[in-house]
């Protein structure tokens, strides 16, 4: 039997109506072991308590034979709220028998086993020979494969020896996580490269770790959380027991290191985790207006005259956890409703996959009515409305557009055309100079932008933005690009 296929229905109604309204998206803790004895005489209670902090699902990682019995138990007991994965932890590799792997074998094809793991390599403390590790963790790599799941992957002091077995099996085929994720910014690249997310638990918070540089370094739509509960309780609980309600705490210091709002770390982590173990994700319609960090943004078409490289539209409808394809375009009613009351936010940006200034009209008409509500307003373009709209429409956005972040994104005229695939060909990007150079003169706030690909001239572009164009000058990390 398969993993069960995305929006299979593992979160029962009843389950589902007692985790009260949160003005936070929901949370989910990727990997917890509920079934180990520190959670025999309160398992109602720690539940209870992930609830009130608005988790909606916890998956509980099983170590070996017994514990995934005991697992799917409590998966039993508590259906759709909780679900469980078939594994062996490097530790007790030694004393698996055959009889034993079989019957894991078995019980891992229950489609409430969302995943096969943990598994994986511990050199640290080195509790069974590090060749029966191996043998193990490449059984775990072929069962994923078989059945058709992700895996939990178990990593300490052994990174080239799990990245060696992982990149040798083409466990990329298959995906997972790096469990607990704990490495270097280049053992994160490395993971990301093969198709693994990474999951951030409670030393994220600690304040000698090392963790929250990669962490920062590394992209958070790759990323998912846990508490490993038990284990590894976060900083404001260091030697007290873990629980999966302080999961909400690694997501409150991801937020900070990332430089988003907990709502966004939420909103992002959750839809990873729903897609990561095939969980049914919480109704996500397309959206018109959507919030990141303090800005709200409104997405206004699905079009572009552009087809860059780095761009993800074509791919995958979602930034920052947010669903913007468009079935249609919406009215300017439609838009200004959406964005509601816009009091609280530092600015609205016109922005989504497409380009916004496609829709000029619409958008000046938003723009409009949106200064009225005392809002500041910013639009991110590729800056050539001159070439498909047939005007200059830069003496229309005096006094309604406070700031225009503009894609200037390459060098020159041939590298531009590589990079962003525009319908004008190079002639575009002399369009684009030209019209971050005019629009200092009706736009109080200018600003060139650029994504930090492999191999571009970074400073090169600066130099064409500040003393060419005379424009302010931002470069976007390119694995932050959605």
């Amino acid at each position: 039997m398969n993993a069960p296929e995305k929006g299979t229905d593992l979160f029962s109604p009843a389950e589902n109506k007692s985790v009260p309204f949160s003005p936070l998206p929901p949370l989910i803790d990727t990997h917890a072991h509920l079934d180990m004895p520190e959670f025999a005489a309160d398992l109602p209670g720690v539940l209870d308590r992930a609830r009130d902090v608005g988790i909606i699902h916890i998956v509980s990682a099983s170590i070996d034979l017994a514990s995934l019995r005991r697992n799917l138990e409590i998966v039993a007991a508590h259906p759709g709220f909780v679900t469980t994965t078939a594994g062996v932890h490097p530790h007790d590799t030694a004393a698996v028998t055959p009889a034993d792997w079989e019957e894991l074998a078995r019980l891992a094809a229950d489609p409430r086993v969302v995943a096969i793991g943990e598994t994986g390599l511990d050199y640290y403390r080195d509790r069974a020979p590090r060749e029966r590790q191996a043998e193990l963790f490449v059984r775990h790599i072929a069962l994923a494969r078989a059945l058709g799941k992700p895996l939990v992957i178990h990593s300490r002091d052994a990174a080239a020896d799990t990245f060696a077995i992982l990149e040798r099996e083409r466990a990329g085929e298959i995906g997972g996580v790096l469990h607990c994720f704990s490495g270097t910014r280049e053992d994160g690249e490395r993971a990301l490269a093969l198709g693994f997310l990474l999951s951030l638990a409670g030393p994220l918070t600690f304040p000698r770790s090392t963790l929250p540089q990669a962490a920062g370094a590394l992209p958070i739509e790759k990323m998912v959380i846990e508490t490993d509960a038990p284990f590894l309780a976060p900083q404001a609980h260091r030697g007290q027991r873990n629980e999966p309600a302080y999961v909400a705490e690694t997501a409150a210091a991801l937020a900070a290191i990332k430089g988003l709002a907990e709502r966004d770390v939420r909103r992002i982590t959750t839809r990873n985790a729903c897609d990561l173990f095939r969980l049914p994700c919480p109704p996500a319609a397309p959206e018109i207006a959507y919030p990141i960090r303090n800005s709200l943004y409104l997405n206004v078409t699905s079009r572009c005259n552009n087809r860059c490289t780095f761009c993800t539209r074509e791919s995958s409808p979602l930034v920052k956890g947010h669903d913007l394809h468009l079935e249609r375009e919406p009215s300017a009613g439609e838009i200004l409703a959406a964005a509601g009351d816009i009091a609280g936010y530092d600015e609205v940006v016109f922005c989504g996959f497409g380009e916004p200034l496609l829709r000029w009209d619409v958008v000046r008409e938003v723009a409009q009515g949106l200064k009225q509500r005392g809002a500041r307003v910013r639009i991110n373009t590729n800056g050539q409305s001159r070439l498909f709209l047939g005007r200059d429409i830069l003496p229309e956005m005096a006094g309604v557009i406070d700031a225009l972040s503009v894609s200037l994104n390459a060098p020159d005229a041939a590298r531009y055309a590589k990079i962003c695939r525009p319908d004008a060909g190079e002639s575009a990007y002399e369009a684009v100079k030209e019209f971050i150079r005019d629009a200092r003169t009706f736009v109080p706030s200018v600003t060139a932008s650029v994504v930090a690909l492999p191999g571009l001239d970074v400073e090169a572009c600066r130099r064409i933005a500040e003393k060419e164009l005379g424009a302010a000058f931002r470069v976007r990390p390119y694995n932050e690009v959605g």
